[in-house]
């Protein structure tokens, strides 16, 4: 049987305010409950149970079950990116109601589900390519022979990445600075490399990641003419 996507049933999903706030608060890159979703989102537990079926009846989540519990979370990077993407070219309107200025540190850093973003995602993407580490292609960044030895030295696998089934290393369009940062399975690494090394932290119940004083001592040694000062 032919097939083609069905563009107008997705964007009706998409379309829905509840279930886009269910997927930005799955953008933190772990997996929430239906009931941590329900209030994140801010509807009964009920209706986030009909809203959850119907993103995941479009593949856009997955559930996972554990003991009593199910766990739910974004059901690829590719669904990630596409949220990023449209968070990058909606359009912008005024706040209808004060809001915690959190919006401030998802700038400055921050997690897009794997992979570094805001401030500091753009600013590592553009180092990696001032010293010659990363080259910016048409529609990827290619790793330099430079490159490959820092990223050795740095502790990761780069052949163990290119194995992955996910685009290597992809410009990700950031929706709070409007530029490239670095996606894929290189962009996913580098985030949990530098997590492990203590040079970033995570904050609790946020996508916002924080730099540390180790972080930022490292990262100036490694790119002084973008993280000094």
């Amino acid at each position: 049987m032919d097939q083609e996507p069905d563009i107008e049933g997705f964007a009706r999903t998409l379309g829905d305010p509840t279930r886009m706030k269910m997927l930005i608060l799955l953008m933190e890159g772990r997996a929430l409950t239906a009931k941590e979703l329900a209030y994140g989102s801010g509807v009964e537990p009920a209706t986030a149970t009909a809203h959850l079926k119907r993103l995941l009846d479009d593949r856009l989540i997955a559930v996972a079950v554990q003991g009593r519990h199910k766990y739910v979370r974004l059901a690829s990077p590719d669904v990630a990116q596409l949220i990023e993407l449209m968070l990058a070219v909606a359009p912008r309107v005024a706040l209808r109601r004060p809001q915690p200025r959190v919006e401030e540190k998802l700038r400055q850093a921050r997690m897009c589900y794997d992979h570094l973003a805001g401030e500091l995602g753009i600013g590592l993407a553009d180092a990696l390519v001032k010293q010659g580490l990363l080259r910016k292609e048409a529609d990827a960044f290619a790793v330099t022979k430079r490159g490959a030895a820092w990223f050795a030295g740095l502790g990761i696998d780069l052949d163990a990445i290119r194995g992955k089934r996910r685009k290597f290393a992809a410009p990700c369009l950031d929706w709070s600075e409007r530029r490239d940062h670095l996606g894929g399975a290189l962009g996913a690494a580098l985030a949990e490399r530098l997590l492990d090394l203590g040079w970033i932290t995570r904050r609790h119940n946020s996508r916002a990641v924080s730099v540390t004083e180790a972080g930022r001592r490292k990262l100036t040694e490694h790119f002084p003419k973008v993280f000094a000062g």
